[in-house]
């Protein structure tokens, strides 16, 4: 498979909320050359970052500048009740690409191409998403690939990544990299037990939710700008309880 080396990917202070919940991402500046590894625990906004990066979901604030037009995707949890086979999904989405999803074998995949995905093993089912990923000529998304993968599927995927342009959740190290980009799940917990201008609280730079708890309230802070939000409370006359890490 030829490499395909994208220029440049710029994500331009990026945020993301859902509704009125809580930022799951703010304020996030990425530019996007050869091999990005972003690591960080449940909730700490990797997965909706990688949505972004593929154009499946839009930012709240901010923009995504230089998204080619051929992107492949793997999602966290690839879909289980797909019932076309590996054999016709992999024709099909080659066929969009232009190109052949041709490294089954590479990954060494062992089932029945012609069943129905449903019917696969989550390791074989998940060889299948990465094959036609990596039928993507200019960028790769991808969400903890080597999730349900044997030690020679690992192997042969991170040979298939070298020299292409991708943006790849990996908690577990399997990828070397310069471009390591961490997201924290850490926060600040800031008890009120007499609230005001909540609204206000909320639109704060850093602060991650803010939820009623009876007559209080709980705000969760990015631990950099905890202080400031602290002020803020105060300035607005609530009442802090408490604040903890």
């Amino acid at each position: 498979m030829a490499a395909a080396i994208l220029d440049l990917v710029e994500l331009v202070e990026v945020g993301k909320r859902y509704g009125r919940g809580p930022w799951v991402l703010r304020d996030l500046s990425l530019s996007v050359s050869g091999l990005v590894v972003l690591t960080g625990g449940n909730g700490s906004g990797k997965s909706t970052l990688l949505r972004i990066v593929a154009g499946i979901t839009a930012p709240t604030r901010g923009s995504v500048v230089g998204r080619p037009r051929s992107v492949g995707y793997v999602p966290e949890r690839f879909p289980s009740d797909v019932r076309m086979s590996a054999q016709s999904y992999l024709g099909h989405m080659g066929a969009i690409r232009g190109r052949k999803a041709d490294v089954l074998e590479r990954l060494g995949f062992r089932g029945d191409l012609t069943a129905p995905m449903s019917a696969l093993s989550k390791g074989n089912a998940q060889k299948v998403a990465i094959a036609q990923a990596l039928a993507a000529t200019d960028l790769l998304v991808l969400d903890e690939p080597f999730t349900g993968l044997d030690t020679t599927a690992a192997t042969a995927l991170v040979e298939l990544l070298k020299d292409r342009t991708a943006v790849v959740a990996d908690h577990e190290g399997h990828l070397p990299s310069e471009q390591v980009i961490s997201l924290s799940d850490g926060h600040v917990v800031i008890e009120l037990s007499r609230v005001s201008g909540l609204d206000e609280l909320s639109e704060l730079d850093g602060v991650r939710d803010v939820s009623e708890r009876g007559i209080g309230a709980r705000v969760l802070v990015e631990p950099a700008h905890s202080d400031r939000v602290l002020a803020e409370a105060l300035r607005l006359g609530c009442s802090v309880r408490s604040v903890r890490s």
